[in-house]
């Protein structure tokens, strides 16, 4: 069945020279463009990640900052409406103060009319007073 003549060392000739063959124009070339792609696959995965680790830091970071200029557009908020209570009351204080200052300068002047008018009144009652006596008594008695 098998035979061992010639052939077969020219074969295994042929099959260690097609290995070499193969192994110089396939094998290498394909070994170097996988480890190639491996490499770069392995430091584009790396940088990968740390363009990720990089990204999740500053969305953290941009959290934060946000986060921060919220708060203090809050406090700015809170400050400008006590600011403007502030405000408020304190016109209305004034207001007041105003009012009572005016009633009272009102209160003043009605009772210096009042007084003014009493003694009118009084001046008044007293020439009535005269010439009642006067057409009573007569002006003789009168004095």
């Amino acid at each position: 069945m098998f035979d061992f003549d010639a052939t077969l060392p020219l074969m295994a000739l042929q099959f260690v020279l097609l290995a070499i063959i193969l192994n110089a124009i396939f094998y290498k070339p394909l070994n170097k463009a996988l480890d190639e792609r491996a490499d770069y696959i392995r430091q584009n995965e790396g940088g990968g990640k740390k363009q990720l680790a990089e990204a999740k830091e500053l969305a953290a970071k941009y959290q934060q900052q946000l986060a921060q200029a919220r708060k203090e557009s809050q406090d700015i908020v809170a400050q400008a409406q006590a600011e403007a209570k502030q405000l408020a009351t304190e016109a209305v204080a004034e207001a007041q103060k105003e009012a009572i200052a005016k009633k009272e300068a009102a209160a003043q002047e009605i009772e210096q009319e009042r007084q003014e008018a009493l003694k009118t009144l009084e001046q008044q009652v007293d020439t009535l007073s005269r010439q009642i006596l006067e057409k009573l008594l007569g002006p003789e008695l009168v004095k």
